[in-house]
């Protein structure tokens, strides 16, 4: 089979192309975010401010971001199985552990950042990248990426309340359903089965809460197709061409 070239581009066209692109590739940012930083005059190439974002780079050119000389470089693509009473950030002011201390690979994890949020105590599917263009796209929620949670509450979940987090739930930012909620067994109303495809803070915790149910567990099992089987908790891995391959085709890319 094919090497895909969206993976593992060569050598040449990872020094060479869009200067936006470039900038992305080099783990900076986003390539939107890439034009804003080029409009504003942020970005020199061969020590000459350049303002359009289509600019070509060619092999051998020097380009700096404030100041900074950048370089692009092969995306990272991670799958963590996230633990219990881990932030995920890149860092924490507090001092507190972060997914990013879980993660050690050769040449470090400069630009790795975590693909949406889980909270401290929820574990399962965590997507990492420093390729910030697939990221940011896979949480806009025009691409409405799936992710699929198993919930187990304190008190039994009654089929009414079910159809409730069906229909919808009032928030204090608005209307909130759940795309599919299931008991994962029958006869079992402790444990619930949670597809979405919205990604607002806490918001399983809190459309329970409305319905005064505590959540004692919440693991995300699946985002964007992406399972941690076979992963145990605090292990990662990165992923392989056909899972990578799989992403871009989310988010339309070929």
């Amino acid at each position: 089979m094919a090497r895909p070239r969206a993976t593992k581009p060569p050598k040449e066209r990872l020094e060479s192309g869009r200067l936006n692109r470039y900038i992305a590739r080099a783990g900076v940012c986003s390539r939107r975010k890439a034009d804003g930083l080029i409009e504003s005059g942020q970005v020199q190439v061969n020590g000459r401010k350049v303002h359009e974002f289509w600019y070509q780079v060619n092999k051998g050119d020097e380009v700096s971001v404030n100041g900074k000389i950048i370089s692009p470089r092969e995306f990272l693509y991670v799958l963590l199985n996230k633990p219990k009473d881990t932030i995920t950030t890149a860092k924490d002011e507090r001092g507190r552990k972060t997914v990013l201390d879980l993660v050690k690979i050769d040449g470090g994890t400069d630009g790795l950042f975590p693909v949406g949020r889980l909270d401290r105590n929820t574990t399962g599917v965590l997507f990492l990248t420093t390729d910030g263009d697939l990221g940011h796209r896979l949480m806009h929620p025009s691409f409405q990426i799936p992710k699929q949670y198993t919930a187990r509450t304190k008190e039994p979940v009654r089929p009414d309340q079910l159809d409730q987090l069906r229909r919808g739930i009032t928030l204090e930012d608005g209307p909130a359903a759940f795309d599919q909620v299931v008991y994962v067994q029958p006869g079992n109303p402790f444990e619930i089965g949670i597809e979405l495809h919205e990604g607002r803070n806490r918001q399983i915790r809190r459309m329970f809460d409305v319905l005064n149910h505590k959540i004692v567990a919440l693991e995300r099992i699946s985002y964007a197709g992406l399972t941690t089987r076979r992963l145990r908790r605090g292990r990662w891995r990165q992923l392989n061409k056909n899972e990578i391959r799989k992403l871009h085709r989310l988010i339309g890319r070929r």
